[in-house]
């Protein structure tokens, strides 16, 4: 049941397949935390900067239900970071980063799947 977060410079936008890219990473991500709930994803572009410059960026952030031990979560990183390394390669110069968090003991999720 993850829930992936995909932020990304508008500007990759026609370079950067986002389709493709969720069509590798939801998999992935269910695979390697070994989920059975339904995964959603929202992949949102966005003006981007680094630095005060406007500058190529791709973050993902991976929400799970706790649980997880802390290397699970650290190779999952390595695995979504080589991902997006592949995703990117027509934007060099594209900085990339990954989060995986367990979700706030306040998630809810309505209706139930």
């Amino acid at each position: 049941m993850p829930h992936l977060v995909i932020d990304y410079s508008d500007g990759l936008a026609g370079t950067v397949d986002v389709p493709a890219l969720v069509a590798e990473l939801h998999p992935l991500v269910v695979e390697r935390v070994s989920s059975v709930g339904v995964g959603k994803t929202f992949a949102r572009p966005s003006a981007t900067y680094v630095d005060g410059v406007a500058a190529p960026f791709l973050h993902v952030e991976v929400g799970l239900l706790p649980g997880r031990p802390q290397s699970v979560k650290d190779a999952l990183s390595e695995d979504v970071l080589a991902l997006l390394d592949k995703h990117t390669s027509a934007a060099p110069g594209t900085t990339c980063s990954v989060e995986v968090r367990d979700l706030d003991a306040s998630y809810r999720l309505f209706p139930t799947h």
